[in-house]
């Protein structure tokens, strides 16, 4: 993990090492010349369980000591970008924040999958056509625009987000959990949606 380091006399952060002890460094800048020391914190291997989609994979992190983690936070690891959404403390417990000397076992979710979201689209007689889709987790969804997923043209009359249930404005895919509307059969669709097909089958 490397290190950005700034001047505290003058904010530059044309920084240079000149002198490296273990965790202890003495640092010069090459602007004002100023010289200081700073102490490194201690590094720690985490286990890291990552979600993608239904699949999950064995990782680690490595956070710093005496350092706070809780849900909601991103911690990158050698080949991905996780948003942590489980913290298991040693005897199972599961909490939504702790030290990082505290932690038996992280969870997240991985930030560089494909957002996978559930589809219900209404049609005539009771019927509801389900699906999952992927989409970039950067896609935005408003509740009122008109999707084709799977041949079935739709407008989005609901968005259920990880916290509430939308019945307008708009939300970004990474934190939707599924949208929903009635069948428009003869309606232009503004975009049409990647059906997902499973982890498997796109890998």
């Amino acid at each position: 993990m490397e290190e950005l380091f700034v001047c505290p006399e003058c904010g530059s952060e044309n920084v240079e090492v000149i002198r490296e002890r273990g965790r202890e460094l003495t640092l010069r800048c090459n602007d004002c010349g100023h010289v200081w020391h700073v102490t490194l914190p201690k590094f720690r291997k985490v286990p890291l369980i990552v979600s993608k989609h239904e699949r999950s994979f064995k990782s680690e992190a490595e956070l710093p000591e005496g350092e706070e983690i809780k849900v909601g936070d991103i911690v990158e690891t050698e080949d991905d970008e996780v948003r942590i959404t489980g913290i298991e403390l040693e005897g199972d417990k599961r909490v939504n924040k702790a030290k990082v000397e505290e932690v038996k076992t992280l969870w997240g979710e991985s930030l560089t999958y494909p957002k996978v979201i559930k589809v219900s689209i209404y049609l005539p007689k009771g019927i509801t056509q389900a699906f999952k889709v992927k989409v970039p987790r950067s896609e935005e969804f408003v509740v009122g625009e008109v999707i084709e997923v799977g041949g079935y043209t739709f407008r989005v009359e609901k968005i259920k987000t990880e916290r509430k249930m939308l019945h307008h404005g708009k939300a970004r895919a990474d934190e939707i959990v599924a949208i929903m509307g009635h069948q428009i059969p003869k309606a232009r669709a503004r975009r049409s949606l990647e059906i997902y097909r499973g982890y498997d089958e796109e890998s």
